[in-house]
C-alpha cells in the first residue's frame, strides 16, 4: 500500500506540474488504526463506550443549555444537527470544550438523511481533474478518499465497502474506464478498499443478472468493477449526535434558534434565543462562539446576524427512488457514468432494497422538498436503458428529494460544475459558518469548523482534534459476526391481542438488522424485545422490531413518529406503505414512553401520514406518463 501511495503522490505531482502550480506532496494523516490515540482518546472511549453509558435526558440537556448564561457561556454553540453540525459538536467536545447543539427538527431531518448513501472519493471529480488539468479537484479526491476509509473505521456497523459495476459498450470504454479506475485505486493508496478489475460479458451477467447485454445498436463488452463505501446515513448522523452527548455535549433536537444574541455594542454574536418546539418554551443560551452548520438554511442564520449578508448557498435538488430488491443483486451496485444529459445515474442495493438516482438541478430551499414526477421518470428512463427487465413506475416503493447545500462559485454556469468542497467563514464576529462539502468529508469539515471557532473565540481546548480515533456509539468492539450472539441468546417475546406473551425466535434477519443498526449496544434492544414483550415486527417483510421504538425513545432522543420511521429506522425511505402500516403501533409505543394523551397521539398520526405523502411512491404518484406502467 505504501507503494500505491507513492505512485498516487507522483500522479498528483505530475498533475500539479502540468497545471503550472507548485508540487505539493500529499502526506496522509495518521488513521485511528495506526495509533492508540493517547490518554485523551482513551478517556473519551471509556466515557462513550462504557457498558452502562446512557445519554442524558432531554430535560437535562435543555437545563445545561439554559445554565449557559452571560457569566458562564458555552465555548461553542452549534446550530444544526445534520452530519456537519453533529460532527462539529463531537469534535469540539472531544477537545475538552463546553459544547451545545440545537436542531430545529431532528438529527438528520434534512439533507443528511436524503443522501445517495455513498461514501466516495469522487470518480467523476478525478476525471475532471485530469481532463481539465485541475489540481484543486485532484486534491479534493485525495482528501475524500482518506476520509472515506476513516468513516468506515469509526462506524463499522453502519458502513461497508460496496462494489460498483460500470458497464462498457465499446472496447474504448473498457480501456478508458479500466485505466481511470486504476488511477482511482492508485490515488487511494493505503486507504483503498479493494482493487478494481475488469469482468467479461459472461462474468458480468453472472454478477448482475438484470444487466442488459444488448441495447440500441450496442452490445456489452464487459464491465469494470470498483469499490466505494456505503452507509446508513441517518443512523450514522444520530450516532454522531448521541456520541457527542455521551462525551459531554448538551444536544437538543426539536429546538429552534429564533434569534441571535449580540453584545452591547452589537458587533459580536454571543449566543442565541432558542425555542423548544415540543413545548413552546423559549430561553437564552450564551456562547463564546456560535457555529452555523444549518446546511441549506445557513444563509437564514447568517441573516439573523446581518440582514444584508450575501447569500452563499446554491441549492441543488437530488432525487432518489427505492425499488424492489430484484432490480439489483445483493452486494453489487451499478454506476452509469454518462446518461442522456451527461450525468451519472446509479442503482445500489441498500437495506434489502434498491436505491436509484439521482438528479442534480437548481431548486428553491424548502423545509420538506418533494420529488417531481418528471425527475422520477428521468431516473426510470435512465436505468431502463441498462436493464433486461421491465422498469415500472408501480415498482417505486418510495421517492424522495434532498437539497444539497453547494457553496456558490460565481463562475459556474450550472450546479454540476460547482465544486463540492466546503467553505468555512466568519463574516460576522462570533458567528462561524461552515457549509458545502459532502457526507464523506463531514469529519474534516467539522475539524476545520472547530479550528475556526477556537481562533474566533480565543478558546483553550485540552487537546487538538482527536475524532480520527473516536468510534461512534456502537462501533467499539463490534464485529460482523456479532449478530450471532443476539440470535443465540435472545428471544423475541411477542404480545398477542389477548394480552398473552408468546416466545419467538430471534431469527438471523432480525439479529443482523439489530447488530448493524445499533452495533455493540444491540443487546440492549434485544433485551427489551425479550423482557418487555416487544418482539413483534412493525411491518411485514422488514426486520424492524417494536423494541426499537422503546429503545430509541429512551436512548436516542426519538421524540416523534416521524423521527422513528424516517431516521431511527428507514421505513419511510424503503417503503412508504410499510411505514404507514407501522405508524399506529409506533405511535402507541411512543405514547407509552413519552406519556402522550389522546390528542397528541392523533396529531402524531396525522402529521406522520402527511409526511409520508411527500415520498412519491407509486400509490401517491401525481400522474403516470404511460411509459413505465
Amino acid at each position: 500500500m505504501t507503494r500505491l501511495r507513492k505512485i498516487g503522490t507522483a500522479v498528483g505531482a505530475a498533475l500539479a506540474t502540468a497545471c503550472g502550480g507548485a508540487v505539493i506532496l500529499y502526506e496522509p494523516a495518521i488513521s485511528a488504526s495506526d495509533h492508540g490515540g493517547g490518554p485523551r482518546v482513551e478517556e473519551i472511549r471509556k466515557r462513550v463506550h462504557a457498558p452502562n453509558a446512557v445519554v442524558p435526558s432531554r430535560e437535562a440537556q435543555q437545563s445545561a443549555l439554559m445554565a449557559a448564561g452571560k457569566g458562564s457561556p458555552l465555548d461553542v454553540l452549534v446550530i444544526g444537527g445534520g452530519a456537519t453540525g453533529s460532527g462539529t459538536a463531537l469534535d469540539a467536545v472531544t477537545r475538552g470544550l463546553r459544547v451545545g447543539l440545537v436542531e430545529r427538527e431532528d438529527f438528520a431531518s434534512g439533507t443528511s438523511s436524503r443522501s445517495t448513501k455513498l461514501l466516495h472519493g469522487g470518480v467523476r471529480y478525478l476525471e475532471k481533474a485530469f481532463l481539465k488539468l485541475d489540481y484543486g479537484q485532484f486534491k479534493l479526491v485525495l482528501h475524500a478518499l482518506e476520509e472515506r476509509k476513516q468513516v468506515i473505521e469509526n462506524a463499522p456497523h453502519l458502513c461497508h465497502a460496496l462494489p460498483c459495476m460500470t458497464p462498457c459498450f465499446s472496447w474504448f470504454e473498457v480501456v478508458y474506464y479500466w485505466a481511470g479506475l486504476k488511477v482511482y485505486d492508485l490515488v487511494a493508496g493505503r486507504q483503498i478498499l479493494h482493487l478494481s478489475r475488469y469482468y467479461s460479458t459472461k462474468q458480468s451477467a453472472e454478477l448482475f443478472p438484470t444487466l442488459a447485454r444488448e441495447g440500441e445498436n450496442r452490445s456489452l463488452k464487459g464491465t469494470v468493477v470498483y469499490y466505494d463505501g456505503q452507509m446508513n446515513d441517518a443512523r450514522l448522523n444520530v450516532g454522531l449526535a448521541c456520541t457527542a452527548a455521551l462525551a459531554g455535549a448538551a444536544v437538543l433536537n426539536h429546538a429552534e434558534v429564533v434569534n441571535l444574541l449580540k453584545d452591547d455594542s452589537g458587533k459580536r454574536i454571543i449566543g442565541a434565543r432558542i425555542r423548544n418546539n415540543l413545548t413552546g418554551e423559549e430561553f437564552d443560551t450564551y456562547a463564546k462562539v456560535v457555529v452555523n452548520a444549518a446546511g441549506p438554511f445557513c444563509d437564514g442564520v447568517r441573516k439573523m446576524a446581518n440582514e444584508k449578508a450575501q447569500e452563499m448557498i446554491a441549492p441543488s435538488s437530488g432525487v432518489h427512488i427505492t425499488l424492489p430488491d430484484y432490480y439489483s443483486p445483493e452486494g453489487m451496485g451499478l454506476i452509469v457514468p454518462k446518461t442522456k444529459d451527461g450525468r451519472v445515474v446509479f442503482m445500489l442495493p441498500w437495506l434489502g432494497r434498491t436505491v436509484a438516482g439521482t438528479t442534480d438541478s437548481s431548486t428553491k430551499i424548502t423545509y420538506l422538498p418533494e420529488p417531481h414526477e418528471d425527475e422520477i421518470g428521468f431516473i426510470l428512463d435512465a436505468i431502463s436503458d441498462y436493464l433486461n427487465i421491465k422498469v415500472r413506475r408501480s415498482d417505486v416503493l418510495s421517492a424522495w428529494s434532498g437539497i444539497r447545500p453547494l457553496a456558490v462559485d460565481p463562475t459556474a454556469k450550472n450546479t454540476e460544475s460547482i465544486s463540492r468542497d466546503h467553505v468555512v467563514c466568519e463574516d460576522f464576529p462570533g458567528l462561524v459558518t461552515i457549509t458545502g462539502g459532502k457526507w464523506t468529508t463531514y469529519r474534516s469539515m467539522a475539524e476545520d469548523g472547530v479550528d475556526a471557532a477556537i481562533k474566533s473565540g480565543n478558546l483553550n481546548p485540552r487537546s487538538g482534534c482527536v475524532t480520527r480515533s473516536v468510534r461512534i456509539v456502537g462501533g467499539e468492539g463490534w464485529e460482523p459476526s456479532s449478530f450471532t450472539v443476539l440470535a443465540q441468546q435472545y428471544k423475541r417475546m411477542k404480545s398477542t391481542h389477548g394480552g398473552k406473551v408468546v416466545p419467538g425466535l430471534m431469527d438471523s434477519a432480525a439479529a443482523k438488522h439489530l447488530s448493524h443498526a445499533y452495533g455493540s449496544v444491540a443487546e440492549r434492544v434485544a433485551a427489551i424485545a425479550q423482557k418487555e414483550g416487544l418482539g413483534k415486527r412493525l411491518a411485514h417483510g422488514y426486520p424492524y422490531l417494536e423494541a426499537e421504538v422503546a429503545y430509541c425513545a429512551r436512548h436516542e432522543y426519538c421524540e416523534s413518529a416521524i423521527d422513528f420511521i424516517a431516521r431511527r429506522t428507514r421505513l419511510a425511505f424503503l417503503e412508504t406503505d410499510a411505514a404507514g402500516r407501522a405508524l399506529p403501533r409506533v405511535v402507541e409505543i411512543l405514547a407509552n414512553e413519552h406519556k402522550w394523551d389522546q390528542s397528541r397521539k392523533k396529531e402524531e398520526l396525522k402529521t406522520a401520514t402527511e409526511f409520508l405523502q411527500t415520498f412519491k411512491a407509486s400509490k401517491n404518484a401525481q400522474f403516470h406518463d404511460g411509459k413505465h406502467k
